[in-house]
């Protein structure tokens, strides 16, 4: 049950704000503002978490985490049955995700896992630039960002560890029972409720004012974000998707939404849904404030340390470049300003990039068998990404969350 009888707290602002980058889309496909009872909810959700599983959060940790955490793990691993002596708590929480819900298609899954690996590394950038940079100017979700410790660790840090998740559910197979997705996105539901339990206890966190950490608003805005913004993003670069894969993205984002703990009213049941779902919440969650620039520098100038080969310094200061390019044309002068970050860079790598996947699209909707290829190639190229991002250490999912196993 999700109704509360708490006042709604006043991060949520009195009417729908301006959102940077969707806006113009949004109205595109004739999606408005939320109306009263959305707008309503929208509010309330900033007090709900993911209650099955911070239920068995805070029994592991009751029962002893050193002593939990391995079956839980396991569990994600080869299934509750195979754990032996796995306690009740457990087996009613996995017995709860392991019944995949009759409504998911498998076949829509494996096509939408192959979706997100043709769209090569733009789509991946315009997630980075447009998606991620932009969210900081959601300042609620930055006030949990900043007490796990995002400015020590860098932001750069937290979107490899959200790229390798993102990785990890469009991999082969990646979101069947016990795939690769499917044990790293319940991995992020168990890291999502031992950071709200942790911040949630921090004497200087206001829940009248900010809500819960990781509530279902700011869940929902970030799974559609980080899955459906990016697709959004990639045919604004110039990638042209089927009528059949955009409906495989939004099966994909949806049953990856149910599993990392995201309430029914806030899954997509289909493509214009989820930019529904994202705008409206973007329009209740965006208040920027000094955390917003706090966190944007940082991530601006993250090119200049990646894991160049050769020329770091030439190739640095192109990447900063590019992907301000990308920020810059999406997100517009005034969000760039309020991010500290250049109000205007010109818009060259977006417009280097059309017309190439635009041809590519084309090969790929008429040349027998170049689907399949561009998705080999996509993945080849966004993990050469992840290894410039982060070196001979492979991201963590979690890494950059704190330490949390033990405490009380």
């Amino acid at each position: 049950m999700t109704a509360t009888i708490r006042p709604i707290p006043t991060r949520h602002p009195d009417s729908p704000r301006k959102v940077p980058g969707l806006g113009p889309f949004a109205k595109l496909l004739g999606i408005g503002n939320p109306d009263e009872q959305q707008w309503r909810r929208l509010g309330e959700s900033l007090l709900v978490g993911d209650k099955p599983m911070d239920d068995l959060v805070e029994w592991m940790y009751a029962e002893g985490m050193s002593t939990m955490r391995p079956m839980f793990d396991r569990a994600l691993e080869v299934g509750i049955d195979n754990v032996p002596g796995a306690p009740e708590p457990m087996r009613r929480f996995f017995a709860v995700v392991e019944a995949t819900p009759d409504w998911v298609d498998q076949d829509l899954l494996r096509r939408g896992e192959r979706v997100y690996r043709s769209g090569g590394n733009d789509a991946l950038y315009f997630a980075r630039d447009v998606s991620f940079v932009g969210g900081y100017l959601a300042s609620g979700f930055n006030k949990t960002l900043l007490r796990t410790g995002a400015l020590e660790k860098g932001p750069g840090k937290r979107f490899a560890e959200t790229l390798t998740w993102a990785m990890d559910v469009s991999s082969v197979n990646g979101m069947a029972l016990h795939g690769r997705g499917y044990r790293s996105t319940l991995h992020v539901r168990f890291i999502h409720s031992m950071v709200r339990r942790h911040v949630e206890a921090m004497p200087d966190w206001r829940t009248d004012e900010w809500g819960l950490p990781i509530n279902q608003t700011d869940m929902a805005a970030t799974l559609v974000g980080a899955l459906l913004a990016p697709f959004v993003g990639g045919m604004a670069m110039g990638i042209v998707p089927s009528r059949s894969d955009i409906v495989a993205a939004a099966h994909l984002t949806r049953y990856v939404g149910w599993l990392i703990g995201v309430e029914d009213e806030w899954l997509p049941h289909g493509f214009r849904d989820g930019v529904r779902i994202l705008n409206h919440c973007m329009t209740a969650i965006t208040n920027p404030d000094d955390t917003s620039r706090q966190l944007a520098l940082p991530m601006a100038d993250d090119p200049l340390n990646w894991h160049y080969r050769n020329l770091p310094g030439l190739r640095g200061r192109i990447a900063r470049a590019q992907h301000l390019s990308v920020a810059s044309t999406f997100l517009g002068p005034r969000a760039m300003r309020v991010l500290g970050l250049p109000a205007y860079m010109p818009p060259w790598y977006p417009a280097l990039r059309i017309p190439i996947n635009l041809a590519n699209s084309l090969a790929n909707a008429v040349v027998p068998g170049q689907r399949d290829r561009a998705a080999v190639r996509g993945r080849e190229a966004q993990e050469a990404f992840v290894r410039l991002l982060t070196g001979e250490d492979a991201a963590t999912i979690g890494e950059s969350a704190p330490a949390m196993d033990k405490s009380a």
